[in-house]
């Protein structure tokens, strides 16, 4: 390890030894010799570990897999924090700037060639929002989320120079109760969690992290502005923006209906205003100036204190708005009629410009009158807040099934003379959908309720319209798709219809996607409605888990060429919307290499993004970590703005067209025609029994089918990550590179001159190195019935070849070998997650003979482990 990481290595051995002690405190000795027995088994002998493990009873052996799972979030604790440790070090000490800075981005677009005022402009000019979403993948309690960055908060402590002998033992007691009540606390989810829920720990992040990291972001991204073009970022500039799906995300979960989301944007009101609240609160003690402008002054009337003064009528309003929501969330049809006959003293705010226009009046009064420096510290970071986040937070965005769509209009337009909407053509729906869309008689009558998504579409027409963002259609492949969520908003009274987004995500419907988008924008009335803006989602999960990752990877960047190209030439500006997941297999990596590795003008200036499941606490859940998140995805699409990169030659897509095809073909032939596949699976990794954890509100199937098809892609994804096997995300290399074997010298230009392609071997030698056969091996020995031995031994051996034949690409000898980090962080981190594999097959073992809920839970500890040492679940 070189000297720059010592420092985590010795964070990583005081919490070991702290859990170590905890151990022994709380559970004896017996239980430390055993698992002190079993590390060092890990690192030297795979089969007499797996022999003293399955000896252990269920008892003994939940214990040890326990602290394996908690030494493993603690590293992860550390990491983490180590990564901030660099980072400020590398700021103090100056040299070369950070990889992916504003510093470093910034000077080499200049000396690129793009001038001052371009720069400006394109920062100016730049929208990115990141979107949170909430997946059957979310292991970790909120209560250990917290104690977690609780522990970081400490280790931050810890490196203070000052410390005395005194305060260091109080930190390392304080680290000692946090372990100890970690290790005390019940890991397990004993009730699935609501969407309700959900909403509610996802704004646990805005008011731990996203509340100071976004002003800070936006001051520092400020300051670079000016060091490199004289200008600073203006007051009302909004690089970055938050979304969500949390709440709104009803395609194929029951579970969110139309009072979910009309509650879940008043819950997200409610934090709004409690944390503007304090924001006015503290505003008011610092703004105690005697004087200010004729403007103030004359709102303020002969007031001794204007600003004080001035501010407390919207301190009173923040006040009334948190009461006002507390009391619509405990009426019955409340969040329909908010703020409704609010009978307070001061009335609650609703739109954003109530809250930031009295702000902008005291900004402007300190800047004339000599107080610039007071209006650009905390007055100027509630005003980007207030800017970015709103008065509610984050737009909620809405996403359906196209299916829900057709079947709401299929029962009103059928007569019992001739078939309905289902069963017409797409030229026949259109023509409907036009003619409806401009007609006043209304196609359902107003007091039918007719399923709940027409009461979906009800509910957007009663929020208010700065609490929603976009609705996305699930599965959208025709026009009609998009026309048909036009008119059910009209036909729903909605004054402010949502921007309609489209999501291609198979294979087959992200080849179609140019031609669908070329299609629906030749639509006059499309183009009437949508006012020279579309944006356009494409999936990562449904494409991969269709034709594998390689083959979706090529069929993306396909896609998205395609709807770039119909877009410019109908002069649309285009904003893509990216639904990538944690893992490879779901589009995960990154974020830097994945916007690089876009299509020149796919990003131009504009980018939404998810941020699913455990990568909310991944990229936003320490304070420096979210504030490096926001740097990243902020320079990475300057990048791609303004220094895209060169699209492939003929000879690399003719070749990369070849090679997808036999890759494709492989994995389809594995996955969906191979005998007792499906068997296999279900066998060999926890499949079954993810379904029947309580890790998140949405089912795990589509629908009531069983086969592969019908699985979500996340725990698709998420089986095959358990047992190590990790099979979505590589399944199809091989033949993608046999295909090419004749043309290396194709293949070496194309690593060289191509983002796109080496970004994607990149990932996949990564997913490769994270494998681990020996494990799987272990699962099938237990759990596979020996018919089928036969498969598992073949896909060890097909992981094998793989590896081999991205080697050679590479030029590796070793997979990682270039990426020291991340190779140490693999070969450190995988003989703590063995035990814990071990314990898992065993339980699945005896949980598939006796379905006992004390295995149950013990099975989901096992899970949380495995997730923490492989640093993503789905």
């Amino acid at each position: 390890m070189p000297p720059s990481d010592q420092p985590l290595r010795d964070d990583v051995r005081l919490l070991g030894d702290l859990l170590g002690e905890t151990l022994r405190t709380q559970e004896g000795s017996a239980l430390f010799d055993l698992v002190e027995r079993t590390r060092s088994l890990s690192k030297r002998d795979f089969d007499e570990m797996a022999r003293l493990l399955s000896a252990c009873p269920p008892s003994e052996a939940l214990p040890v897999a326990r602290a394996f799972a908690h030494f493993l979030n603690l590293a992860n604790i550390a990491e983490q924090h180590h990564r901030v440790r660099r980072r400020r070090q590398r700021q103090r000490e100056g040299g070369a700037a950070q990889p992916g800075s504003f510093e470093e981005v910034f000077s080499r677009l200049r000396a690129s060639g793009v001038d001052d005022d371009r720069l400006h402009e394109a920062v100016e000019t730049m929208c990115i929002e990141l979107v949170l979403t909430a997946h059957p993948t979310e292991v970790v309690r909120r209560t250990l989320l917290q104690k977690n960055h609780r522990i970081a908060e400490l280790l931050a402590e810890r490196d203070r120079t000052d410390l005395t002998a005194t305060e260091e033992q109080a930190l390392l007691d304080d680290l000692r109760r946090e372990i100890t009540s970690a290790w005390k606390t019940d890991e397990v989810r004993h009730q699935r969690p609501t969407p309700l829920d959900e909403v509610k720990g996802s704004l646990f992040v805005f008011e731990q992290t996203l509340w100071n990291a976004l002003p800070r972001s936006m001051r520092s991204l400020s300051e670079a502005l000016r060091t490199h073009t004289g200008h600073d970022l203006s007051l009302t500039a909004t690089p970055i923006l938050l979304g969500s799906w949390i709440g709104g995300d009803r395609d194929g979960n029951p579970n969110v209906t139309a009072e979910v989301t009309g509650k879940a944007c008043l819950l997200s009101r409610w934090m709004a205003a409690d944390l503007y609240l304090r924001e006015i609160e503290e505003l008011r003690s610092e703004l105690s100036m005697a004087t200010g402008s004729e403007e103030l002054q004359q709102i303020a009337g002969c007031a001794r204190e204007p600003y004080r003064a001035f501010l407390r009528s919207l301190r009173d309003r923040l006040g009334a708005t948190r009461s006002s929501i507390d009391e619509a969330l405990t009426s019955a049809d409340g969040w329909r009629t908010w703020p409704g006959r609010w009978s307070g003293p001061a009335l609650p705010l609703t739109g954003r410009a109530e809250l930031l226009e009295p702000l902008l009046v005291c900004h402007r009064s300190l800047t004339s009158t000599g107080a610039g420096i007071v209006a650009g510290g905390r007055l100027l970071d509630v005003i980007r807040r207030v800017l970015s986040f709103g008065l509610t937070l984050v737009r909620l965005d809405i996403r359906e099934d196209s299916a829900k769509h057709t079947a709401l209009l299929d029962a009103a337009t059928r007569d019992g003379k001739s078939g309905g909407f289902a069963e017409w053509n797409e030229a026949k729906r259109q023509e409907f959908l036009l003619g409806r869309l401009e007609s006043n008689d209304p196609l359902i009558p107003r007091h039918a309720s007719i399923d709940e998504t027409l009461e979906t579409f009800r509910a957007i027409a009663t929020i208010h319209p700065e609490s929603l963002g976009a609705y996305v259609i699930t599965m959208a492949s025709q026009p009609s798709d998009v026309l048909a969520v036009m008119l059910l908003q009209k036909e729903s009274g909605v004054a402010n219809p949502l921007r309609v987004v489209p999501l291609f995500e198979t294979a087959a419907d992200l080849r179609r996607a140019g031609q669908t988008m070329e299609r629906l924008l030749s639509i006059e009335a499309v183009r009437a409605r949508i006012g020279g803006q579309q944006e356009v989602m494409i999936g990562y999960s449904d494409s991969a888990k269709d034709a594998g990752r390689f083959a979706a990877a090529w069929e993306l960047y396909q896609a998205q060429e395609r709807i770039v190209a119909v877009c410019r030439a109908s002069e649309i500006d285009l904003t893509l919307f990216h639904g990538r997941g944690g893992s490879v297999g779901r589009g995960g990596g990154p974020t830097y290499l994945a916007i690089g590795s876009q299509p020149a003008g796919s990003v131009d200036g504009r980018l939404r993004v998810t941020v699913q499941g455990e990568m909310i606490q991944a990229e936003l859940g320490l304070p420096e970590i979210a504030l490096r998140t926001l740097e990243v995805y902020a320079t990475a699409t300057l990048d791609a703005t303004l220094a895209p990169p060169a699209g492939p030659h003929a000879d690399w897509r003719e070749l990369m067209t070849t090679m997808s095809a036999a890759s494709a073909s492989a994995y389809r032939k594995l996955v969906y025609e191979t005998p007792h596949f499906l068997d296999y699976f279900r066998a060999a990794t926890p499949e079954v029994e993810l379904g029947a954890m309580n890790i998140g509100s949405r089912p795990a199937r589509r629908g009531s089918k069983s086969g592969v098809e019908s699985l979500r892609a996340i725990p698709w994804q998420f089986a095959w990550t358990q047992n190590r096997l990790l099979l979505p995300s590589w399944l199809g290399v091989e033949e993608a590179l046999l295909a090419a074997r004749d043309r290396q010298a194709t293949i070496d230009a194309m690593m060289r001159g191509w983002s796109f392609f080496r970004s994607t071997i990149e990932l996949i030698e990564m997913v490769l190195a994270k494998a681990e056969p020996r494990v799987a091996a272990f699962y099938d020995q237990l759990l596979v019935p020996p018919e089928l031995w036969e498969l598992g031994e073949a896909l060890r051996q097909r992981l094998a070849r793989t590896s081999a034949e991205v080697q050679l690409v590479t030029g590796h000898e070793r997979l990682l070998e270039t990426n020291r980090v991340l190779r140490r962080s693999i070969d450190v981190r995988n003989p703590y997650v063995d035990p814990i594999n071990l314990v898992q097959a065993g339980l699945l073992r005896r949980l598939r003979r006796h379905d006992d809920p004390a295995l149950r839970d013990a099975f989901v500890i096992t899970v949380n482990g495995i997730a923490a040492g492989m640093r993503n679940t789905g």
